[in-house]
Order: structure tokens, then C-alpha cells, then sequence
């Protein structure tokens, strides 16, 4: 009998230990508050075109899904979003197709009290030479839902606390256009037309 208790004493201890390392192999990207930019900075010279990068609001929801890491950055939404729009600025494999929740444009002082300082501090983020395209919330979401099951996306949540106000960076080719992908396509299927 002592020993089926000394059995079960010594799994009970063991099993906590196995799944915590679990955890970590599944979640590897966990980082404390401080090293956010790091783990960017890491992380976006492994990214490519098909990748997301989205900071968010407070409330936005922690999903899910394998292919979405998120970071915490306890600093001012403005000057995140100026982090990440510099590092992809600097990059010179990258630029971002940038997209808001379409809701946000509908926001008043009276509605949301905050949103005039909030869209200054990001008219100095995105200084004009950036088209911003307005989504619905939903379809934002279910984006990112979708590319997150083959693509990584990176979400770095704030503390702001007003809604809609998330920002979206869809990574693209730098070196590489809409334009010059059509051309090589149509020249690869002729010359295999005249092999």
C-alpha cells in the first residue's frame, strides 16, 4: 500500500513539471512586458509578405489560434504604433498595407471621450504618405483569422482602452510588385507555351 501512495505522490509531483514544459514548447514566444520591441525586432526579419502585425486595444480578444502571437506593451498606443511603423519603415524586405476597423470613423468625443487625442497621436504615426483602408471590424477579425492558419501573425496589445481603434500592418514585398509579378507570370506561362 505505502508504495501505490509513494507512486502516486511522485505523478502528481512529475505531471505539473511535464505540462508547464509543454507549454512551453508550444508557446515559445512568451515574453515578459519589457522585451515587446526586442521580440519584434526579432521576429520581422523573419516575416514576409502574408504576414500580419496588428496593435490593438486592451479589449481586443487574446486568440486562439497557433499561428497568432501576442505581446503586451505597456506603453502609449501612439508610440507603439510608432515603433512598428518605424521598424517596417527600416525594413528592406517589407512595407504594410495598413487597414482600420471602418467603426472607428463613426467614434465622436461624446461617444468615446479620448478619440480626438487618439487620432492625433496616430495622424503623426501615419504622416500622410500611407493609405489607411477602412474595414468593418468583423471582416478585420475573420482576416486574420484566415491567414493566421498558415501565416504568422504578430498582435501587440496596449492599454488603450477605446474601441476600434486597432491598427493593422499586412505585410508585403518590398522589392517586389503587383505589376512585375503579373509580367513574370505571363512570360513563364509563354515560354513553357514554347518549350
Amino acid at each position: 500500500m505505502r508504495y501505490w501512495y509513494f507512486l502516486l505522490v511522485c505523478i502528481s509531483l512529475i505531471l505539473p513539471a511535464c505540462h508547464e514544459q509543454a507549454g512551453n514548447v508550444l508557446h515559445p514566444e512568451k515574453t515578459s512586458v519589457a522585451d515587446w520591441k526586442e521580440s519584434l525586432q526579432e521576429k520581422l526579419p523573419l516575416l514576409g509578405h502574408r504576414n500580419w502585425i496588428v496593435v490593438t486595444d486592451m479589449a481586443y480578444p487574446l486568440q486562439a489560434d497557433l499561428g497568432i502571437i501576442t505581446l503586451y506593451a505597456p506603453e502609449t498606443f501612439g508610440n507603439v504604433a510608432a515603433f512598428v511603423m518605424d521598424r517596417i519603415r527600416r525594413s528592406e524586405h517589407v512595407f504594410a498595407h495598413i487597414y482600420q476597423d471602418r467603426e472607428q470613423l463613426a467614434l465622436t468625443e461624446e461617444l468615446c471621450p479620448g478619440v480626438t487625442a487618439y487620432r492625433n497621436s496616430l495622424s503623426k504615426v501615419l504622416d500622410g504618405s500611407e493609405k489607411v483602408t477602412f474595414l468593418p471590424h468583423e471582416e478585420l477579425i475573420s482576416k486574420l483569422d484566415s491567414v493566421s492558419k498558415l501565416y504568422q501573425v504578430v498582435v501587440i496589445k496596449t492599454a488603450l482602452t477605446l474601441p476600434y481603434t486597432s491598427i493593422f500592418f499586412e505585410l508585403d514585398c518590398k522589392y517586389w510588385d503587383a505589376v512585375r509579378e503579373v509580367t513574370v507570370r505571363k512570360l513563364s506561362m509563354d515560354a513553357v507555351d514554347n518549350h
